[in-house]
């Protein structure tokens, strides 16, 4: 999602250098910060011993904030509402009594998305020093290994593949990874599914990633003339990059079969575009809860060697319905609580099969599915 229309192969891998330099930048943050777009689950992040500030250091933090948000943030005139609200705290001097670096980080976050509802707007703090990051037009040999390594360790965000009973394939992944790295990962998981009658997509504890891996996955799920999936807005230049799926995939595309996406409240931001986009273009069927609500990709802003800001430059736009999921997340088809979403998902999908069965053991078998589904449905119904 990044500036003009792709209409050849070359402004593709234009936008796939810059979506990757900016999950690059928040990959190496993550090691250092541990906390980004490749989010950890907060139950597992060690507390950061805090450090004590003074009165310049919380006037940078927040002129930082204000300059930035002024110059960058994809809403202008958001923007200028919180500056006007930070300039008049300020002035009563509301922040003055704060003087440790985790609660200024956390009480300017609560502020800025009470007045934006933005999820990826967010000032952070880091025990450990930031470094400064100089823009630059490719990644260094060191980092793209490190980001390799980081991706490896994680199989690229690919956690499982299997097919479940009655050949309805399951393909849980927990992170879109840029496809420069985990993109043989993804094919082999797709040629694994291929043969299913049925696809399951879990995304229940996948909060986001990169782009170029959603137009991946994506485009094996429709035929080999491209489909226009969303569009990005960007501030800067005041341009907007349309995405389309690829004329081109290894391996069998998986199309004219069900697909159902499952969601969580952890879902989030790239995967929610993912759910949000296969949604509207009715190629998938959303079970589960209703997402985190994050559409607008951000970019990591320094301010100083101890704070830096999640901060939105882009918007994304749907096609179809011309807005997002931002604030709201996105609307399951069928809302249930996300640890009943599979079960949920393979009953409907062995009901539609059993719909259009004609073999007489190939019914009996779906009815001995169904009533095993439901009993175990019913049992996680029971616990929750």
């Amino acid at each position: 999602m990044v500036q003009e229309e792709w209409e050849t192969l070359e402004s593709l891998k234009e936008v796939r250098m810059k979506w990757f330099q900016n999950a690059l930048l928040i990959s190496c943050l993550t090691v250092l910060l541990l906390a980004t777009s490749f989010s950890v689950p907060t139950q597992t992040r060690k507390p950061q011993p805090d450090i004590k500030i003074d009165n310049a250091i919380r006037a940078e933090v927040i002129e930082t904030i204000i300059k930035q948000l002024n110059e960058q943030y994809v809403f202008p005139e958001t923007a200028k509402e919180i500056e006007k609200a930070l300039r008049e705290r300020v002035r009563r001097k509301e922040y003055d009594h704060i003087t440790s670096a985790a609660e200024l980080a956390k009480t300017l976050t609560t502020l800025l998305l009470e007045l934006s509802r933005d999820q990826h707007l967010s000032v952070n703090y880091s025990f450990e020093p930031i470094p400064i990051h100089a823009k630059k037009t490719e990644p260094t040999p060191a980092e793209r290994e490190g980001l390799r390594n980081y991706g490896e360790a994680i199989n690229f965000g690919f956690e499982k593949v299997e097919r479940l009973p009655a050949n309805i394939g399951y393909l849980r992944l927990n992170l879109f990874f840029p496809a420069e790295y985990g993109g043989e990962t993804a094919v082999a998981a797709m040629n694994f599914v291929a043969n299913t009658e049925a696809l399951i997509i879990d995304l229940r504890g996948n909060d986001g990633g990169n782009p170029d891996m959603v137009v991946l996955l994506a485009s094996y799920l429709f035929g080999n003339e491209p489909v226009r999936l969303s569009d990005l807005y960007h501030r800067e230049g005041n341009a907007t990059q349309q995405f389309w799926t690829l004329p081109f995939v290894p391996g069998k595309r998986y199309i004219g079969k069900d697909v159902y996406i499952l969601t969580s409240k952890r879902t989030f931001s790239a995967a929610e575009a993912f759910t949000y986009d296969l949604q509207n273009l009715k190629r998938a069927t959303v079970i589960g809860e209703i997402t985190g609500g994050g559409a607008n990709p951000r970019d990591v802003v320094r301010i100083n060697e101890h704070f830096w800001i999640g901060l939105p430059t882009a918007r994304a736009i749907n096609p179809i319905t011309r807005t997002n999921w931002e604030g709201t997340g996105v609307q399951p088809d069928v809302e249930v609580p996300a640890d009943l979403a599979l079960k949920t998902a393979q009953l409907i999908a062995v009901k539609k099969f059993l719909a259009t069965a004609t073999d007489e053991n190939r019914i009996n078998n779906l009815n001995k599915l169904i009533e095993a589904l439901q009993k175990e449905l019913d049992e996680l119904k029971k616990k929750s």
